[in-house]
C-alpha cells in the first residue's frame, strides 16, 4: 500500500449517544451469522422463520454496508458460526445449507471469514490476533441476532478496549421486538455508539471526511 492509502483517514459518524471519530484505516466492518437458518431461510428454527421479514431488511441494508466498506478499503470480516462437536444435540443447523451465507452477501476476495462456535466472535476464534495485526480499533456491526450472538461479540469488543458501533437497521432479532429495543439500549447505554445505515454510508462515502480521503 502507499503512504496515501496507509495514511489516518478519519471521518465522523453521526450516531447516538454522541457523533463519533472514526479511523477507517484502522476500522472493519463485522458481518455476525448472516447465515440462511438465521435469517429464516430454512425450516430448522421457528425463532428465526418468524423473523424472515427483518432478516431481509438487515440483509439489504449489510449489502450496502459492505459495498461501501470495500470501496473505501474498509477490511470486510464474516463471523461464521459452526457446529460444536462438544454440544452435542445443541447444534441448529441441520444441513449444510443451513449454515451456507445467503446469497445476497457471499463473501467476496479479500474478505475474511471467521468461524466460530459461540455466541460471540472472540471465543476460541483468532478474530483478536487478526485485529490486532491490522491494527483495527472501530468495529462496525450489524448481523443477526441483534440480541444473541451481535451483542454478546459487540460487549466482548468493547471489554477488550475496542470502539464499537451498532448499526440499528442492519441487524435483526431472534424473540419479540423488545430483545432488539434492549440491545440498542444496552450498547448506547453502556457499551458503544448506535448507528443508522446511511449516516455510515455518509462517512464511507467521504461526505464528512476530516483527515486524508
Amino acid at each position: 500500500m502507499s503512504d496515501r492509502e496507509t495514511a489516518e483517514r478519519t471521518v465522523e459518524i453521526e450516531t447516538r449517544p454522541e457523533p463519533i471519530e472514526v479511523d477507517l484505516s484502522r476500522s472493519a466492518l463485522v458481518i455476525v451469522d448472516m447465515q440462511n437458518v438465521f435469517a429464516g431461510r430454512t425450516e430448522s428454527s421457528d425463532l428465526f422463520t418468524k423473523n424472515a421479514e427483518a432478516a431481509m431488511g438487515a440483509i439489504i441494508q449489510t449489502t450496502k454496508l459492505a459495498d461501501a466498506a470495500r470501496a473505501a478499503a474498509v477490511t470486510v470480516i464474516y463471523l461464521k458460526m459452526i457446529k460444536d462437536p462438544e454440544r452435542k444435540g445443541k447444534s441448529i443447523f441441520k444441513s449444510p445449507e443451513d449454515a451456507k451465507i445467503v446469497d445476497e452477501l457471499s463473501p467476496l476476495p479479500g474478505d475474511v471469514v471467521v468461524e466460530k462456535s459461540c455466541y460471540s466472535g472472540f471465543r476460541g476464534t483468532g478474530l483478536e490476533e487478526f485485529l490486532k495485526n491490522r491494527g483495527i480499533s472501530y468495529l462496525i456491526f450489524t448481523g443477526i441476532a441483534t440480541n444473541i450472538c451481535v451483542e454478546s461479540t459487540l460487549r466482548d469488543a468493547y471489554f477488550l478496549n475496542y470502539w464499537p458501533i451498532l448499526v440499528s437497521d442492519a441487524v435483526s432479532n431472534a424473540g419479540p421486538s423488545l430483545t432488539q429495543d434492549a440491545t440498542v439500549w444496552n450498547v448506547e447505554e453502556a457499551f458503544g455508539w448506535v448507528a443508522t445505515t446511511a449516516n455510515v454510508l455518509k462517512a464511507l462515502s467521504g461526505h464528512s471526511v476530516k483527515g486524508v480521503s
